[in-house]
């Protein structure tokens, strides 16, 4: 009789928990830049995804001329990128460049700001996120 009762009971307390834990589950998103002419929506898109979700876990992987925003001295029409790119990092968000990228154009590593990591390969990175941390992709 007691194992009839005990059973459900923790049935029901499982089901009732099961939200709580998927809910305390980390976010952890990585967003795909190939083209610096999207970086600057890309950058709202990612500070209004952490206004929204303060506590996400944001890699930004860039390649191609999606590097180029992430060069000293880079800019739009719209200013100067750094602040921009200082303020996520101050945040939590980590930016990474494609190595390959550099070597093809014959870029040092001291073009790229002080805020970016560089990887030895942006689709290699990207894949390693989703494929072993977890990661999902967002692409603006």
């Amino acid at each position: 009789m007691k194992r009839a009762f005990f059973t459900p009971m923790l049935a029901a307390v499982l089901l009732a928990t099961a939200p709580m834990a998927a809910s305390a589950a980390e976010e952890k998103v990585v967003y795909h830049i190939n083209d610096s002419a999207n970086a600057r929506v890309a950058m709202n898109n990612v500070n209004n995804h952490l206004s929204a979700s303060p506590d996400a876990k944001i890699v930004v992987v860039t390649h191609g001329k999606g590097i180029d925003f992430l060069l000293n001295e880079a800019k739009d029409d719209k200013g100067d990128f750094a602040p921009v790119v200082a303020g996520l990092k101050a945040k939590g968000v980590d930016f990474r460049v494609c190595n390959n990228t550099l070597k093809a154009r014959k870029l040092d590593a001291s073009a790229v700001i002080q805020e970016a990591n560089i990887v030895p390969s942006g689709v290699a990175e990207i894949g390693k996120l989703q494929s072993q941390e977890g990661y999902v992709y967002l692409k603006p």
